[in-house]
């Protein structure tokens, strides 16, 4: 088996570039799901281990929602009204959970749309409005309605994002670039006329044909007087998939190229000088862009995940993995727990590799001593280091990787080493479930021991520093990451205790 080594000597004086906005924001499945007593629990368990800050989802004006309804009155003129009922309950559940929406106004409610194109299996409305006047009433009401409701301070600090990839004729009627541009002047308008304090960006617009509309877009904005508050775009990272049953198998785009189209982006947006420095949200990142994609309930897309998680920051104020959870319908119901659902925990409870990724880098803290391809490391405000590093191969080779770091520490003095590892052998709830069967539904007992095996591997031990620091070393396995802190030990043990005697460690 191939042993790549890597080798690293801190000193007390380095540092390193590393922008860590994790925890930002995440994705959803539609509004509407947040209904759900599932789809709760998921966001609750994500809340609990990771921490969003943000929610970013679609279908706020879908009819499943119910916000936008019309009704004939006595001389028989069709008139709008609006329901608020199921917003305030997902709302109301977001804020209970610490989040704050990261608000995308869309789709058209199929009252208010000018046609019947409609995306995904529950069929929301992409074509533009039948009347500019009445979309511009329902923005303004909905978010005149949250304002009343969570107070004009709060809501205007929730950023407004105008649609979704509208580069795309499956979520834009003929992917109109004009009508999408008079789409985003109308709603920019209502919503800064309401209250200039909310920030408003857009296009939205995925990796197709991105950099012509991104310059579109911005020249628009020029001609128009308009300044957006920010710039959002989407980042998926593999190639074509190739079909087979339910299921998409796609390859993986080297994470450098890949990082390269939002540099590009980074450098239209600069290239106009009253946007320069606009920030940029990528309202939508993982892997793959479908939603029965195998790969992503592997340690393989958590290994890529960290890599990305270790760049995304320099050039993007944050990035929202698409998504949280597998309650998410967009190509139907899943037939099965590990059916390649874009959410970090899959139906169950059951938290796959790449959650954790998340969980690791939300501990990087502090400021950064070190960052290279396979890792990136910190030193927190309490003395501590932390730590991350994966091995990742886009082909599996069997390499691992024997990475060593020295760090600055007190000679003679001890530290405690504990390290977290999610790979192929100790926290791969995928395999459990391929050991098992494949079981579509699986039993409460069958998921209470996916649940087990989806936990980290714990460890730890104490290391003496030397002259040189204290050393970290670390084994990871093709596919692994590993999470470590490293950290003084100042401790005094109770009278009488004696860890020789108990563990009969040099006693007879």
């Amino acid at each position: 088996m191939e042993r790549v080594k890597r080798r690293y000597e801190i000193g007390a004086g380095d540092r390193a570039v590393f922008y860590n906005r994790t925890d930002y924001c995440v994705g959803t499945g539609r509004m509407g799901l947040a209904l759900r007593k599932d789809y709760q629990e998921q966001l609750s368990l994500v809340q609990e281990k990771i921490g969003f800050s943000h929610i970013r989802g679609h279908g706020l004006f879908c009819d499943d929602m119910a916000i936008y309804r019309e009704y004939a009155d006595e001389a028989g003129h069709i008139r709008a009204e609006y329901n608020f009922t199921y917003l305030d309950i997902v709302m109301d559940s977001y804020r209970e959970l610490g989040l704050k929406p990261f608000l995308e106004l869309g789709f058209m409610p199929e009252g208010l749309a000018s046609g019947e194109q409609t995306v995904f299996y529950w069929k929301g409305n992409v074509t533009p409005p039948k009347s500019y006047e009445g979309w511009r009433a329902l923005v303004r009401a909905t978010l005149s309605h949250l304002m009343e409701r969570y107070g004009a301070n709060e809501v205007t600090s929730w950023p407004v994002e105008v649609w979704n990839e509208p580069n795309l004729s499956v979520f834009w009627k003929d992917a109109d670039m004009p009508e999408y541009f008079r789409l985003f002047e109308e709603t920019f308008a209502e919503v800064k006329g309401l209250d200039g304090r909310f920030r408003v960006g857009g296009p939205a617009i995925c990796g197709v044909d991105d950099a012509r509309w991104m310059k579109s877009f911005l020249d628009f904005c020029r001609e128009r007087g308009l300044r957006p508050d920010f710039i959002t775009r989407h980042h998926y990272t593999t190639e074509v998939p190739v079909h087979q049953g339910h299921y998409g198998y796609a390859r993986l785009v080297d994470p450098g190229e890949s990082l390269g189209a939002l540099r590009q982006t980074r450098e239209i947006v600069d290239s106009f000088p009253e946007y320069r420095g606009l920030p940029i949200h990528i309202t939508e990142f993982n892997t793959s862009y479908i939603p029965n994609c195998p790969l992503h309930d592997t340690n393989r897309n958590a290994a890529y995940i960290a890599r990305l998680l270790s760049e995304l920051g320099d050039m993007n104020e944050s990035y929202s993995y698409w998504t949280f959870g597998d309650v998410f319908e967009e190509s139907g119901v899943p037939f099965t727990p590990f059916h390649g659902g874009f959410g970090l925990v899959a139906n169950g409870l059951i938290e796959k590799p790449t959650f954790w990724t998340f969980a690791f880098f939300k501990r990087l803290q502090g400021e950064c001593v070190h960052r290279s391809d396979e890792a990136v490391i910190v030193r927190a405000g309490d003395g501590s280091y932390r730590g991350i590093v994966w091995n990742l191969s886009l082909e599996r080779c069997g390499r691992e990787l024997d990475f060593s770091v020295s760090l600055p520490a007190k000679e003679g003095k001890e530290y405690s080493l504990v390290t977290k590892t999610v790979d192929e052998e100790c926290c791969n709830p995928l395999k459990l479930w391929h050991d098992l069967g494949e079981p579509a539904n699986p039993s409460r007992e069958q998921t209470a021991l996916l649940r087990e095996a989806a936990k980290p591997l714990v460890r730890s031990r104490r290391v003496e520093a030397v002259k040189s620091g204290a050393g970290v070393e670390l084994l990871v396995a093709e596919q692994g990451v590993v999470y470590f802190e490293l950290r003084e030990i100042k401790g005094t043990p109770d009278r009488g205790y004696d860890w020789g005697k108990v563990m009969q460690y040099g006693t007879k």
